[in-house]
């Protein structure tokens, strides 16, 4: 069976809650894989008015997605762009980050801990040995020492990760996305990707890999990663005359922000293994019709997961699955925050609906 199991895995790890302007539900399912590489952060608090919410779907390994859902949040929230009220900024520069904190002997340490089982034990012991205090690291992800040892030239982890956020503050709705998880809002019944997927055919993908002395090969970067853009996968990141932001593969992410109105009823992120089951739209209206009679959004996150599902391992419904599903408490202002919503004049932004088309999946 190669990567896939006998009999997919399908125990769903679920998760609801809310705040003062929203609701949400998560759930992620390993499935067929042999293992389960996908995380996910969901942080209706991020601050007082802010929430925060990401899909993170790594491949070659898991270490890299949870270094993700552990330390971007934390970047974000700490950066000098999000304290003077610049999300985007903040978001950009975060995704970039994430790799330079992945090199070197702290990287290595993490990365050794959050990964594989045979890799903990050497990561724990390293951490012993070389790390600080573990609460410091929590507290301080900000202040991301070097430190000494025998890892303090390594130069990255060879697996990656995507990364699909949503930044909710007010009415304002701010999404940065590298790779292929997508970004969907659901206006009116109708779908808006909020991301585009960052797929190596695309011309401004293939251009910067092109001119970065990568290749293309039966669409896959180098003939080996169906992805663009990722956070990690090093070895697509090595020419040292160029910037991160134009390496063969990069975490540069697209951002995208939008005013959110009355008309806006649920955003949906999730990592390609709905995608390749379901387009934007089928998606948005199955969620529709099971919201008529489930009003626990994580149950609706699991039925998707049931629907998507292959029979059988191979193709299309064999992939790790992960979904958060964010439902708006209208009416959504201006002013609104996590604790308070006063009544709404917001009009609605206009926005193209979701195409088909992997080309045009981006907003204008």
């Amino acid at each position: 069976m190669g990567i896939y199991l006998s009999t997919p895995k399908t125990e769903k790890a679920s998760e609801d809650g809310e705040n003062g302007m929203l609701r949400f539900g998560l759930s992620s399912m390993q499935g067929w894989r042999a293992s389960m590489e996908d995380a996910h952060a969901a942080h209706p608090y991020l601050d007082e008015s802010t929430s925060y919410f990401g899909v993170y779907d790594g491949h070659g390994g898991k270490a890299v997605s949870k270094f993700c859902a552990k330390f971007l949040h934390q970047q974000v929230l700490r950066h000098e762009a999000y304290l003077a009220g610049d999300i985007a900024t903040s978001l950009q520069k975060s995704f970039l980050r994430m790799d330079e904190m992945m090199r070197g002997q702290r990287g290595w340490r993490e990365l050794a801990v959050l990964g594989d089982k045979m890799e903990k034990l050497s990561g724990m012991l390293e951490g012993f040995i070389w790390s600080p205090r573990s609460s410091e690291a929590n507290e301080r992800a900000d202040e991301w020492a070097f430190e000494e040892g025998p890892h303090s030239d390594f130069s990255g982890p060879n697996c990656g990760s995507t990364a699909c956020v949503a930044v909710i503050r007010g009415n304002k709705l701010v999404v940065a996305n590298a790779g292929d998880s997508r970004c969907v809002l659901s206006r009116k019944g109708q779908a808006h990707n909020l991301s585009k997927d960052h797929k190596p055919d695309l011309e401004v993908e293939k251009d910067r890999i092109l001119k970065a002395g990568g290749f293309i090969q039966v669409g896959r970067v180098n003939g080996s990663l169906n992805l663009a853009r990722a956070i990690g996968d090093m070895e697509f990141k090595q020419n040292k005359y160029l910037p991160a932001e134009k390496q063969v593969v990069t975490a540069d992410p697209d951002v995208t922000s939008v005013e959110l109105c009355k008309d806006d009823e649920f955003l949906v992120i999730a990592c390609d293994g709905i995608w390749d089951c379901m387009s934007s739209q089928q998606l948005v209206d199955f969620i529709h019709g099971q919201l008529k009679t489930e009003n626990k959004l994580s149950v609706v996150c699991e039925k998707v997961f049931d629907r998507c599902l292959a029979p059988t391992a191979g193709g299309e419904g064999c992939d790790n699955m992960t979904m958060i599903l964010i439902q708006f408490k209208n009416p959504l202002t201006s002013d609104a925050s996590v604790t308070d919503q006063p009544e709404s004049s917001v009009q609605p932004t206009p926005l193209p609906p979701a195409q088909q088309s992997e080309s045009d999946r981006k907003l204008d």
